[in-house]
């Protein structure tokens, strides 16, 4: 399949971007997750400066990678392939057809999770443990999701 060469450019980038994001995330979740009595931390102990600023890390990276995947990179490479694209669930679907991601369906809980995180997570530091230990366990799901992409991405090649 013949990708124009802008459409390249594009991918190309968003791989980048992809492969960047995730390092970090999975540089800041094993920081994070290193020691198991942080999360415990969070929830019975007044937060530190420095364990605030790996959780508030942790959820950008999260949020970041998992945004990158699902609307920019996912729609840019379905319409790479000359697969229709739509609304993001559809997207999600389709991508489960092809083998790129497990399930639209657990894709659609760590969006909420991500939501969740980005929103809610302050006030309540039984939801931040609850939130950050699901985020924990998706972080493999998010890591093998980029790499079926840029994987794709790779096999588009014009060269």
């Amino acid at each position: 399949m013949k990708v124009a060469e802008e459409q390249w450019a594009r991918l190309q980038f968003l791989s980048r971007i992809t492969l960047k994001e995730c390092q970090y995330l999975q540089e800041t979740d094993e920081r994070l997750f290193s020691d198991p009595h942080t999360i415990e931390f969070v929830h019975s102990s007044p937060m530190d400066a420095l364990l605030a600023e790996r959780l508030d890390a942790f959820v950008s990276r999260f949020s970041r990678l998992q945004d990158n995947l699902g609307d920019k990179l996912l729609p840019q490479l379905l319409d790479a392939m000359g697969e229709k694209t739509g609304a993001a669930l559809e997207n999600l679907d389709r991508a489960e057809k092809l083998g790129w991601i497990a399930s639209a369906d657990a894709w659609m809980t760590m969006r909420r999770l991500r939501n969740q995180m980005v929103h809610e997570y302050i006030e309540d530091t039984m939801v931040l443990k609850s939130a950050l230990q699901a985020g924990h366990r998706f972080v493999p799901v998010l890591l093998d999701a980029a790499n079926r992409l840029t994987t794709q991405i790779i096999k588009l090649s014009p060269a």
